[in-house]
């Protein structure tokens, strides 16, 4: 079942988290908390009235400009390629965000958010994403079987949340869906625990904005069972395993956060990033706010697990529930909500139907924006 609420929650819940923890991304705890008290960030902290999105929430942006080309093209032309090749080539347009200057020719892009210049700001973008594109200009992609690198970063999981949110009606099985999550993080990090997480997250969220019956603890537990089904023969399983049991663990005690989360790592590496985000959105999965603070207080990459566990707090909770301080100021609001109310409605054009859609066939088809943007 499709909730609006909730696929608008699980991006607005990204970039929330995702703004929320790039203030203090490179500051120890100490140094947090003597910069912002004694409860740490907790409010957004706006640069010229706004508070700052890093890469997490750009990349996730061109993930779903991904699926949502794929599909468009499937439906008009009657054909297809891998949602993953879609995802890529929208990565490559992201690439030239961050080394190019707006705006760029459109003639030879693949994704209308390149139009919005504010995508163009230099916001930390990982080293790995960027090599592992860059390369991937001259020659393949990164796959899970044959892996461009060996890189296990957190880079791959903070940006397939769409994927999660996008199959929810379609002819499609969870594995499958699972799968694309996992093929769309081994584009750019090739080591087992750099793209099993995103399967695993990407189950999450379906499960969670798709069901209204199902916990938030079951989702994480059914996520277990299918990544231990799909990649039952990965060196690296059980590490994995083991930290996400640990986080479940841990968000039913009462050991205060930081010390919880220093047990399961900073954050830097995928199954670290996810198990700090699991065990924030379990120990306070009715408190989107308290689940934020939680998520990125603390020394490690926090931007991302902010990000994540907004992602599935949002999808869990729904954007209603996402309280007014997190939306207020938050940059490219209304594009981010954009591109879940697309992922929600998506594309209803079709080579056998008369029906047409100007302003998608803008974005989906002619790959430029409907919107007029000024520098």
């Amino acid at each position: 079942m499709k909730n609006l609420d909730k696929y608008g929650g699980c991006l607005i819940g990204g970039a929330a988290g995702d703004a929320l923890g790039y203030a203090v991304e490179f500051l120890s705890e100490d140094a947090i908390l003597d910069k912002y008290g004694k409860n740490g960030i907790a409010e957004y902290k706006l640069i010229n009235g706004v508070a700052q999105i890093s890469d997490d929430t750009q990349m996730t942006l061109f993930t779903a400009n991904g699926l949502l080309i794929g599909t468009t093209r499937g439906m008009t032309r009657g054909i297809m390629d891998s949602y993953p090749s879609y995802i890529s080539n929208c990565y490559k347009d992201w690439f030239r965000t961050q080394t190019e200057k707006f705006p760029l020719n459109t003639e030879t892009t693949y994704s209308w958010l390149v139009n919005i210049p504010e995508l163009f700001a230099l916001r930390a973008p990982g080293n790995t994403c960027l090599s592992a594109i860059n390369a991937s200009l001259n020659s393949s992609v990164g796959t899970i079987e044959n892996p461009i690198n060996n890189s296990k970063g957190c880079g791959g999981v903070m940006r397939v949340a769409p994927i999660g949110l996008y199959f929810g009606d379609k002819n499609i099985s969870a594995e499958e869906i699972d799968r694309i999550g996992a093929k769309t993080a081994a584009l750019t990090h090739g080591h087992e625990l750099g793209y099993i997480p995103s399967a695993a997250l990407v189950h999450i969220i379906n499960l969670v904005s798709h069901n209204d019956n199902v916990s938030l603890l079951d989702a994480v537990n059914d996520s277990l069972i299918s990544v231990k089904k799909m990649f039952a023969n990965a060196k690296h399983l059980t590490e994995f395993i083991d930290i996400m049991e640990k986080a479940i663990r841990l968000s039913k005690t009462d050991m205060d956060d930081v010390h919880a989360i220093r047990e399961l790592g900073e954050g830097w590496v995928a199954e670290e990033t996810l198990a700090i985000a699991v065990y924030c959105a379990l120990k306070y999965e009715n408190d989107f706010d308290k689940a934020l603070i939680a998520a990125v207080n603390h020394s490690g990459d926090s931007d991302s697990t902010g990000s994540v566990t907004g992602n599935i707090l949002g999808a869990y909770l729904g954007l209603s529930n996402i309280p007014q301080k997190f939306k207020d100021n938050l940059e490219l609001y209304d594009v981010i909500l954009e591109i879940a109310d697309d992922l929600y409605n998506d594309c209803k054009i079709s080579e056998y139907s008369s029906y047409r859609d100007e302003v998608w066939e803008q974005k989906y088809v002619y790959h430029i924006s409907p919107r007029r943007f000024t520098i």
